[in-house]
């Protein structure tokens, strides 16, 4: 039986294609989701594609994700720089968690230079627009496989 990995995405996600295309890219959430899902198939995995705007919601799935042992891939957006509340429910997750976004933060403001998540992760991809969802998917592979 194939394994899932829950993709999860946070706010303003759900606005791609649209919102800052310079930075995040035309890519829609819709292409996000025909690409995870196609390369999760490749590599003999089950994408389960989610986005919410909600801090509590997303700290439910990754609750059930914990509960699951399921591997997760997590593109916290904004609350990548300030939500200690989902940087502890990331640090439940066993099974392998990477770290995504669509643009490198390195390289923007200074605030968004900092992430509470990525010292709860296995690896952090970014930079790649959504072909970091493919690296990551790629990486969440090579980690259930080790």
């Amino acid at each position: 039986m194939a394994t899932s990995v829950l993709i999860l995405n946070g706010p303003n996600l759900n606005r791609l294609g649209t919102r800052e295309p310079d930075i995040y890219g035309t890519a829609t959430l819709s292409d996000l989701v025909e690409l995870c899902t196609r390369e999760a198939l490749a590599l003999g995995l089950i994408a389960d594609v989610r986005q919410s705007n909600d801090e509590a919601e997303l700290i439910g799935w990754l609750h059930e994700a914990a509960d699951a042992v399921t591997p997760v891939i997590i593109n916290p957006a904004a609350f990548t720089h300030y939500s200690y509340a989902l940087r502890d429910a990331c640090a439940l997750v066993e099974a392998p968690l990477i770290e995504v976004h669509l643009s490198n933060p390195a390289a923007r403001e200074e605030f968004r230079q900092t992430s509470v998540i990525a010292g709860v992760a296995d690896g952090v991809i970014a930079g790649f627009g959504i072909e970091s969802y493919r690296l990551a998917l790629q990486a969440i592979s090579r980690l259930i496989s080790a």
